[in-house]
């Protein structure tokens, strides 16, 4: 979901293989109770950028028509050329009075970091009219030769960001891609970021399509119980090599709804192809 100037010429989520992911399966799956954490699903708009400007009460009815409770938006102005663009033309209220007419709720939305570093105040009153309780940095969109040095800047400007919007009553997050899982002089970015970040002013959004990297969801909500905000929800198959909807590929989802439970994790949002969410959003609903 990238419209911003400093992420415009990468994908939303870089496509790289992953050799080393074990077929771990659907085993545990029946295991679980329906609608892990007992919280409503949720689908991130992302996936359906190319409708939602053209009909957005069509788009949202077909979400609710899919099974999702829950829809996590895209700043209209930070993603205007991606499809977002006609919703910055409606008040807040009305986008949110749409949203709840088609029986779904929104209290998250993501921005470009540039765009709240410059414009923090208007996208906060946009968002307190709409009834977010959390703001997104959808990434640092630091260049990919950066230095450590350049992302511990980044994070010293979300830590002041984060203060702002929780003196506001606003939960400020990261969301990771697969940048953050490179390393640089032999640290793991996403472990830096860890430890810098104010975990009261920054909670971390987690993207498990990192799994096709070889890192584990689960791993990262035990090694930092109570860090994490909400997820991003995608599954993947070695075999194809892409990914594809939730329980078709190898994510543990026995082990990651467990872990979850210490994460501090207040919602997840489905984020797979648009001709997946229907598969997915089932498949949550029937985990038994």
């Amino acid at each position: 979901m990238l419209a911003m100037k400093e992420i415009s010429s990468i994908s939303r989520r870089s496509f790289l293989h992953v050799g080393t992911a074990g077929a771990i399966g659907l085993a545990g799956a029946r295991y679980l109770s329906a609608n892990p954490l007992g919280l409503p699903i949720g689908c991130q708009t992302w996936p359906v950028r190319e409708a939602i400007g053209k009909d957005l009460d069509g788009t949202l009815k077909e979400l609710a028509g899919m099974g999702f409770e829950r829809i996590e938006l895209c700043s209209p102005p930070g993603y205007a050329t991606m499809g977002f663009g006609p919703l910055a033309q409606m008040k807040p209220a009305d986008l949110r009075d749409k949203i709840h007419a088609a029986g779904l709720g929104c209290e998250s939305c993501h921005f470009g970091f540039t765009e709240l570093k410059d414009h923090l105040d208007e996208r906060l009153a946009f968002a307190k009219e709409l009834g977010l309780k959390q703001m997104i940095i959808a990434t640092f969109g630091v260049p990919k030769e950066a230095k450590m040095a350049d992302w511990m800047h980044a994070v010293d400007d979300a830590n002041k960001l984060g203060e702002r919007t929780r003196k506001a009553g606003i939960q400020l997050g990261y969301h990771n891609h697969d940048f953050e899982f490179q390393k640089i002089d032999g640290e793991l970015i996403y472990d830096k970021l860890m430890g810098e970040f104010d975990p009261k002013s920054v909670k971390m959004q987690f993207q498990v399509s990192v799994i096709r990297l070889g890192y584990q969801a689960a791993d990262y909500f035990e090694k930092y119980p109570g860090r994490f905000l909400s997820i991003h929800l995608q599954d993947w198959s070695p075999t194809e090599k892409k990914e594809v909807a939730l329980g078709q590929g190898v994510v543990d989802w026995k082990r990651l709804w467990t872990a979850a439970k210490k994460s501090g994790a207040r919602n997840y949002f489905v984020e797979t192809d648009r001709s997946d969410l229907r598969a997915s959003a089932q498949f949550l609903k029937g985990l038994s």
